[in-house]
């Protein structure tokens, strides 16, 4: 299946570091665009948008999420906590990106379910490095559930 062109949804609050994450995209070549809201109340309102059909006016339903978890207004885990509530949406990949290194962070994003949990690295290099597994793993090998539909519980 070709995802060029599918969105990336980037739910991240600190400006420098969405260019360094939309820098780091551009460098490596990801020709999937990535949608940015800047905190957890706007990434619920975002992701509320779609239909059970995964239909949105004006755009697809992304097909990865990368979240911060120290967000304002709600907590990157609150996001993942609703997200997997929600019937239609609950199968998203969600790959946690943030700079906390603390167990009970790592923990209570798995408890909550994450696909994956990233610590931002030190350097644009290193970002860079993160950047390419991450869009070799998560955009052309991972094979994506059905997603925009009611599921079975």
């Amino acid at each position: 299946m070709n995802r060029t062109g599918q969105t990336i949804l980037l739910v991240e609050d600190d400006p420098n570091d969405v260019i360094l994450i939309e820098r780091a995209f551009e460098n490596v070549k990801i020709a999937n665009p990535i949608h940015v809201v800047e905190d957890g109340e706007k990434a619920i309102s975002y992701l509320e948008s779609f239909s059970p059909r995964g239909e949105r006016k004006g755009s697809p339903l992304p097909m990865l999420i990368l979240l911060d978890l120290k967000l304002p207004r709600k907590s990157g885990l609150e996001v993942l906590e609703w997200l997997r509530e929600q019937p239609y949406l609950r199968r998203l990949p969600v790959v946690v990106l943030t700079s906390s290194r603390e167990s009970s962070d790592i923990n209570r994003a798995y408890d909550n379910g994450a696909n994956s949990y990233l610590v931002k690295p030190g350097s644009f290099e290193d970002l860079l490095t993160m950047v390419e597994s991450l869009n070799m793993y998560w955009v052309i090998l991972n094979e994506r559930p059905e997603i925009g539909a009611e599921t079975d519980g």
